[in-house]
């Protein structure tokens, strides 16, 4: 890994960790207070609606953010032509949804919905205006003043949800949690960052930015109505309770990942657009990044699962038992993802979104039909479907890597499948653990405390661990040497 790279990444790593974790850690902490003083319902009930939300917000960005991040000669009306489509775009969206939420809570069957949904929409109008200096900032790899407004919206919207939802609000109070932290988050990101809008809309601009955005916008689109289609079968065809249980496992499944996916989408996709005119040198730290990362995310999913007993009924008790087996299923579909995400990065900053897309519209074909597929089976089914789905997706999103850097399935298998079998290994004893008769938490501490001692015996003298280990010396030291200065 070149200098400059590394420099880059190590900076980059270090202020997008400390956001991610620390935005992570708070919401983590947030839905344990939250899970014991609600109901599975509640959280059920704000699951429902999480695809229209979701589906406004890509339509509002439109691919906007990754095209101004890849276009080398951007310029200020470039800037100020995605701000005012964005915010368009995102009233339209709003009415759209205000008007047609009695609908969609015929739909579910669930009258609440219909206000819940006009309140929450509010947010893609708040994310909307802020779109723009996120990209800057990311532009610029300014990770850290993205880090302290996402940390400070976090602490105040967590502190909102959990006194409401202690004072007997019920499910608004997770709904007035998500609107405080887009709110805090927009008005943060205007104080920080000095850049204000010019009054000019470019056409020629608009057609740009789109010609590349749009492509991303149809992808995401898809993979978010796939990603939120599990929600709505569910709320649909069984309750809202089931739905909850559902939610509340895989967002536990998804903790390390999403953690760890944010930070390393957020952190490449800048610098690998650096090297786009590079390609030995653009394979090489692509390559490095999938087996960093694998190293890290296989371990923490596997181990997440072997522990998965003791983790939910110690953190958030028995009236949550029936996510166990949701959390244990789910674990093994998303530590594939970052191996996608990268892969797909590639792609973007190749200019390829039109591959991008191509590949979003097969996926989503085969994942639609394996999931439909799955219904008869319950709840557990559709989890399994997704561990399926997830093989298949691994599978496609390296296609075009294969052929365009010779840098197919089978070479990054390579790259990857050690960490998975060794995480299995090291992971073993923790889960065997469990089904002693024995304290929650005398198995969480015994699996905290073997399961990483032994992984690391394994890999301690792997060259991917002591770069690891190297990194956070070098972040340890920039940070003495900060503080001394």
């Amino acid at each position: 890994m070149g200098t400059n790279v590394r420099k880059e990444t190590l900076s980059g790593v270090k202020w997008t960790s400390i956001e991610t974790f620390s935005l992570d850690g708070i919401n983590f902490l947030l839905g344990l207070l939250l899970a014991r003083l609600l109901l599975p319902s509640d959280f059920g009930t704000v699951a429902m609606i999480g695809i229209f939300i979701s589906v406004s917000n890509t339509f509002a960005n439109s691919g906007f953010r990754n095209a101004l991040i890849r276009k080398i000669d951007r310029t200020e009306v470039d800037y100020s032509t995605v701000f005012y489509f964005n915010i368009v775009v995102s009233v339209i969206c709003y009415a759209i949804l205000f008007v047609c939420a009695p609908w969609v809570a015929d739909f579910f069957h669930t009258p609440i919905v219909c206000d819940i949904l006009r309140v929450q929409s509010l947010a893609i109008i708040f994310q909307a205006f802020c779109l723009v200096q996120n990209a800057r900032l990311t532009i610029a790899i300014d990770f850290k003043t993205l880090a302290k407004r996402s940390m400070l919206s976090s602490i105040l919207s967590a502190v909102v949800g959990v006194v409401m939802a202690y004072t007997g609000f019920g499910v608004w109070s997770l709904v007035a949690q998500n609107l405080v932290a887009k709110l805090t988050n927009s008005i943060f990101l205007w104080s920080y960052c000095k850049w204000r809008p010019l009054w000019v809309f470019s056409w020629k601009s608009f057609h740009e930015l789109f010609s590349y955005g749009s492509k991303l916008m149809v992808s995401g689109l898809i993979n978010t109505l796939y990603s939120n289609l599990n929600s709505i079968v569910i709320g649909r065809y069984f309750s809202s309770a089931a739905l909850g249980y559902y939610n509340r496992g895989t967002n536990f499944a998804r903790f390390p990942v999403r953690t760890l996916k944010s930070v390393l989408q957020r952190v490449t996709f800048p610098i690998l657009a650096k090297l786009q005119d590079d390609d030995e040198r653009l394979v090489a730290v692509y390559r490095k990044y999938i087996r960093v990362t694998s190293m890290v995310i296989f371990f923490s999913c596997i181990l997440l699962g072997a522990l998965a007993k003791p983790v939910i009924i110690f953190l958030i008790t028995e009236k949550w038992a029936k996510s166990i087996i949701y959390l244990q299923i789910f674990t093994f579909s998303v530590m594939f993802d970052h191996i996608s995400a990268i892969n797909l990065n590639l792609l973007q900053v190749k200019g390829r979104s039109d591959l991008f897309l191509r590949l979003e519209i097969i996926k989503k074909i085969i994942a639609v039909a394996i999931l439909f597929s799955s219904i008869p089976f319950g709840v557990i089914g559709i989890c399994i479907s997704k561990v399926i789905y997830a093989q298949i997706a691994t599978f496609i999103n390296t296609y075009y890597t294969g052929k365009l850097f010779n840098l197919g399935y089978i070479t990054q298998l390579k790259d990857f499948s050690g960490f998975f079998f060794i995480s299995l290994i090291a992971c073993a004893p923790a889960y065997l653990f469990t089904f002693l008769n024995l304290p929650h938490i005398v198995s969480l501490l015994f699996g905290l405390l073997t399961a990483p001692a032994l992984y690391w015996l394994m890999l301690r003298k792997n060259e991917d661990m002591v770069e690891v280990i190297q990194l956070v010396k070098d972040l340890r030291k920039n940070k003495k040497t900060a503080k001394n200065a």
